[in-house]
């Protein structure tokens, strides 16, 4: 009974939301990634700032996979425009797949071309292991990790052409099983840096972040113009658990992100000392 009670008050939220749509806001910041690497932590704790109101839910995906709704669903995720000027704050969503699709760019700057674009990235070679234990929970996963990433190419290939030839075609595969492919971060942020100036980004790795949130967390801030402030506590939500990583795959993983994240450093002008 509660739950259903729960439902319908959701049912009717969103139906005044729909039809107050055009008065809604867009929103002036996203997290676009990456997956597994601390991005709901990091919104619920934005989100708890006095100046910041929330979407509708932490992941919209509009830019990826619901574009094909129009802006009017899109707009229908955000506070209303009087509110949001009242309180002076800013809104925004966080959708950990927009680094990696390759459609999202173009149509984020067709929108909202002067938002402001925070990027979360874990080291690959962890953030390859807690996707494929995400996978394995969702009952989406049945191969072990070795196969799993050996199988990647096999199981992506042509997937990424599908989806550049035909933009409203979503790829399960490439969401799903590019365990290696998603942490290839620089061939994401070129993409995005096609369409955004450098200045529109705050880069960052999630292990600066968890092992300091209070300094991260108000650089932060300052990157999207809010005053200063903290949460009481810095809690890490969905902390994955599943058994240590065999040592010799590590190693392996780390040879092979190795050249890609040389890249990534000298795109971003940082280091964040994966190797």
């Amino acid at each position: 009974m509660k739950a259903s009670i729960i439902r319908m008050v959701k049912a009717f939220e969103w139906m005044f939301r729909y039809m107050t749509k055009e008065l809604r806001a867009l929103p002036d910041f996203l997290i676009i990634g990456a997956q597994k690497s601390g991005t709901t932590s990091l919104y619920k704790y934005l989100v708890e700032h006095p100046k910041i109101l929330p979407s509708f839910k932490k992941e919209v995906h509009f830019f990826d996979l619901n574009y094909h709704k129009g802006v009017g669903w899109y707009r229908a995720h955000f506070p209303l425009k009087v509110e949001k000027d009242l309180k002076a704050g800013l809104t925004g969503e966080a959708t950990p797949l927009y680094i990696f699709h390759p459609h999202v760019p173009q149509r984020v700057h067709s929108i909202i071309p002067k938002v402001k674009l925070i990027a979360m990235l874990r080291n690959p070679v962890d953030r390859a292991y807690s996707h494929y234990w995400h996978e394995v929970r969702k009952g989406r996963e049945k191969l072990d990790f070795e196969d799993a990433i050996r199988a990647e190419e096999r199981r992506v290939k042509g997937e990424l052409k599908k989806m550049m030839d035909n933009e409203h075609y979503n790829s399960f595969n490439f969401i799903h099983y590019t365990y290696l492919t998603r942490g290839i971060y620089v061939e994401q942020l070129r993409r995005w840096m096609h369409y955004f100036p450098r200045k529109q980004f705050f880069i960052f790795s999630s292990e600066e972040f968890f092992s300091n949130p209070s300094k991260m967390y108000l650089e932060i801030l300052k990157f999207l113009r809010l005053p200063r402030w903290e949460p009481q506590e810095y809690r890490v939500y969905h902390k994955g658990r599943y058994p240590p990583m065999n040592r010799l795959i590590r190693e392996q993983l780390v040879d092979f992100f190795k050249p890609y994240n040389e890249e990534l450093y000298r795109l971003i002008g940082r280091k964040f000392n994966w190797d």
